[in-house]
């Protein structure tokens, strides 16, 4: 598996609205999306600060895994997305053959369009761990 970069960095927060002054007057930087992702229960807010993406994710309801997130740990970091360049269904082959947990099996589709695939903390020294491609 080969890394790029880093995508993105997945921040869990009550409300895009409330959070997005912070990011924009005081840290200077701009939200240039939102998108809702249905089948993940989540809006999502993107920010750009240098070549990284900052993700802001809301949940839309009480059953999304960000709001379970929020309710046992509150808002703050959620995961950090690594861009891998030989494509996240053979990064998730690879990495599951290393002994990682797996929380997709196979990729599916994020925000931003982008193929996604997540690793399981209790097997990454607790990071939440996204694999993606464009």
């Amino acid at each position: 598996m080969k890394i790029s970069h880093i995508e993105h960095l997945g921040i869990a927060v009550n409300s895009i609205e409330e959070a997005l002054p912070y990011f924009e007057n005081v840290l200077g930087l701009k939200c240039y999306n939102i998108e809702t992702v249905e089948d993940q229960k989540v809006k999502t807010a993107f920010l750009k600060c240098g070549e990284t993406k900052l993700e802001l994710l809301e949940p839309t309801c009480p059953e999304s895994t960000i709001a379970k997130y929020l309710e046992k740990r509150g808002e703050g970091v959620h995961h950090v997305a690594f861009c891998v360049e030989d494509g996240v269904a053979e990064a998730l082959k690879e990495v599951e053959e290393k002994g990682i947990r797996l929380i997709d099996k196979e990729p599916r589709l994020g925000a931003e369009s982008l193929h996604i695939g997540f690793l399981h903390p209790k097997s990454t020294i607790g990071i939440l761990t996204e694999l993606c491609e464009h």
